[in-house]
């Protein structure tokens, strides 16, 4: 009888698993297309669905602990897959800049807040706690926002992407040492727990170096997916478990498995089978996240919860500008990097569960610190798009020269302008500019090059390069290449405001240059015209003509009918592909004798019966109705060769045809092929 109602609850269990997950998914869908209109990031999304479905929300979830449980899978694997992103290799060459900034935003941030959680009455634990917290940005909607943006490699988006990585790698460090925050009491004496760490860092190095490379290797030979991805499952949750076992978190399993994975040569596949678990998972967590929040205590304390989410974005902004600055950026990129750091990021929350549990922070400070960090989140998309307008607005104030044009050691300066005329000027060294430098040298052009990456700047400048660091947006540095007595300005940088910036000031200093202006979208051309640009290229569609070119060029189209449409479509300013409708897209028109048409080409074999006949013997084209358009011999070609030509042994022939005579043909003289 007992049993059966044991069953009976399990059941009853069972059904209210599913049940709560299938309401937070269907109303998951709901709000995601609701912000997918608003284009607001899916992130933001799930936390909203949290808090709608949450207990304190309209009630249709009434505990959160089912949901917890499932969330915890997604920390698991949102840290092993963050584990997997690195390596030991890479972990130990991390630029000093980036190590810098990112230790420079998390201390000054800590420090921050520390005092003025001491100054509210908190013990200096708790303070220190709360530093930790408030000290992480959010990786997912940041990287989400530059990438949709392309400004993943531009100055600010790197900074930004370097002190990201910093903080998710010392996450792992601050999950290790909160529970000596908390006093200890359920802790165990601090030498135990680093004999522990240390027994788990001998472990995964051997398991590194030893033991994961050649099983997974074994694994592999199997060609089973199903193996190795249930393989790679089994490695992340033994590791969190063995670690959680010695009184460590699993978390920093999760991140340790990733490690070893990594250095092996499977990470990447790792990572591609694991990814729709992380997607499914982390949904789940963020969901998880938004139902704690309590919708009375907001409404109860919203003045103080706006002045705190205020805070956060103000202090963060300018500790992170601070950083940059410190790398020695220019004040542009600084409070750019600033506006895109301000908010709490997702690990913050994994955090805050750890400090609840070692009785860091009251459930009234969780709460005021939970809607805070969600208010800081959802506004992150709207901060990141008017960032670039804040940053003009900024820059226009009376800042000292050296801080707007930043201050980097090592990086030879441009003291005096430069005694060049009638030069060619890049701005930007990436892979466009780099190619363009090579062909002005190589038809010996002079020219100079702008780039703001330091490191670009020391490496190239060692190369005899005539590249030099500033930033192209200050009209200071563009004198100083003598811009004014240029010919031609190509400006190649990804930031999109500080194209228009460096378009505006190019022209202005120099009205007869010819500026060339490449964008990453179409939507970018009228503005760059309209700030004096004399030819802007977007990305977008240059690569469809590329492709196009290529596409027309095997369908048997002249060349010089392509190079004409080319021409049209960009001395119409791309117009042909946003607006005209097929019919007018339509070229001359192509022969129908092209279509099915293929060229392939074969080898003539010493014992084929073809060897050593005439064409006109064999009456290739009047049996076959193949043609033979050349032939290879050896080195020497011979175009539209005739009846009277000869096919020896080891000829090339190229052969144009139907693809089912093709294909007759060769099974007829080639049976092998």
């Amino acid at each position: 009888m007992r049993r059966g109602k044991n069953r009976e609850g399990e059941e009853g269990l069972e059904f209210a698993i599913l049940k709560d997950i299938a309401i937070i998914f269907a109303l998951a869908v709901g709000v995601l297309f609701i912000c997918h209109r608003l284009n607001i990031p899916v992130i933001v999304g799930f936390l909203l669905t949290g808090v709608l479905a949450g207990p304190h929300g309209l009630g249709l979830v009434e505990t959160s602990e089912h949901v917890h449980v499932i969330a915890e899978f997604g920390v698991i694997l949102l840290l092993f897959s963050i584990g997997l992103e690195f390596s030991f290799k890479h972990l130990a060459s991390i630029k000093k800049t980036i190590l810098l900034g990112g230790s420079i935003q998390v201390g000054l941030t800590i420090l921050f807040t520390f005092i003025l959680a001491e100054l509210a009455g908190l013990k200096a634990n708790q303070a220190v706690f709360l530093g930790f917290l408030v000290s992480l940005s959010s990786t997912a909607i940041v990287l989400k926002q530059l990438t949709e943006r392309a400004d993943i490699n531009t100055p600010h988006g790197k900074t930004a992407l370097g002190i990201l990585i910093y903080q998710d790698i010392i996450v792992v460090f601050m999950m290790l040492f909160t529970p000596f925050l908390g006093g200890g009491e359920n802790v165990g004496p601090v030498t135990s727990i680093l004999l522990k760490t240390v027994l788990i860092i001998v472990v995964v190095m051997l398991l590194t170096l030893y033991i994961i490379p050649p099983l997974l290797y074994q694994i592999t030979r199997t060609q089973s997916r199903e193996l190795f991805m249930l393989s790679i499952i089994a490695i992340c949750f033994s590791v969190a478990w063995l670690t959680s076992s010695a009184g460590l978190s699993l978390a920093l399993g999760a991140f340790l498995a990733g490690l070893i994975i990594s250095e092996s040569e499977y990470s990447h596949q790792a990572l591609a089978n694991i990814m729709p678990f992380i997607d499914t998972f982390t949904s789940l967590f963020f969901v998880s996240i938004g139902m704690l929040l309590d919708i009375n205590f907001l409404a109860q304390h919203l003045g103080i919860i706006i002045l705190l989410s205020l805070g956060i974005f103000l202090g963060k902004s300018i500790i992170s500008a601070i950083a940059t600055l410190l790398l020695g950026y220019p004040l542009r990129v600084a409070i750019l990097a600033g506006l895109i750091l301000f908010q709490v990021g997702e690990f913050s929350f994994i955090l805050a569960q750890v400090g609840i549990e070692h009785q860091l922070i009251s459930m009234d400070i969780y709460q005021g610190f939970l809607a805070a960090a969600i208010i800081t989140m959802m506004l992150t998309p709207f901060v990141i798009n008017m960032a670039p307008r804040v940053a003009v607005a900024i820059y226009k104030l009376p800042w000292p020269q050296r801080l707007l044009r930043g201050s980097l050691p090592e990086i030879e300066e441009l003291e005096e302008e430069l005694n060049l005329e009638d030069h060619l000027v890049i701005i930007g060294y990436g892979l466009n500019g780099k190619n363009l430098s090579r062909a002005a040298a190589y038809a010996g052009i002079p020219y100079v090059i702008l780039e703001i990456n330091a490191d670009t700047v020391r490496e190239e400048k060692k190369k005899g390069e005539p590249i030099y660091y500033g930033d192209a947006t200050h009209e200071l540095v563009l004198k100083h290449v003598n811009v004014e007595k240029a010919r031609v300005v190509v400006i190649a940088i990804s930031d999109s405001a500080a194209t228009r910036r460096v378009t505006y000031i190019a022209r202005k200093l120099s009205p007869m240059a010819y500026i060339i202006v490449r964008t990453r979208f179409v939507a970018d051309m009228h503005d760059l015209y309209e700030l004096g640009a004399d030819q802007v290229i977007p990305e977008e569609y240059e690569t469809s003509i590329e492709i196009f070119a290529r596409v027309l060029a095997r369908y048997m189209v002249p060349h010089e009918e392509i190079e004409a449409y080319i021409e049209s479509v960009r001395r119409e300013g791309y117009e042909m592909f946003r607006s005209l409708s097929r019919e007018e897209l339509k070229m001359m028109n192509r022969p129908d004798f092209f279509q099915g048409m293929e060229i392939t080409s074969i080898r003539i074999p010493y014992n084929s019966i073809l060897a050593g006949k005439k064409i006109e013997e064999v009456e290739i084209r009047k049996k076959y109705g193949v043609t033979v358009v050349a032939i290879q011999r050896e080195k020497e070609i011979i175009p539209n060769p005739g009846g009277h030509d000869l096919i020896l042994p080891d000829d090339i022939l190229f052969l144009l045809g139907e693809k089912e005579k093709l294909h007759s043909f060769i099974h007829r003289f080639l049976p092998g092929r």
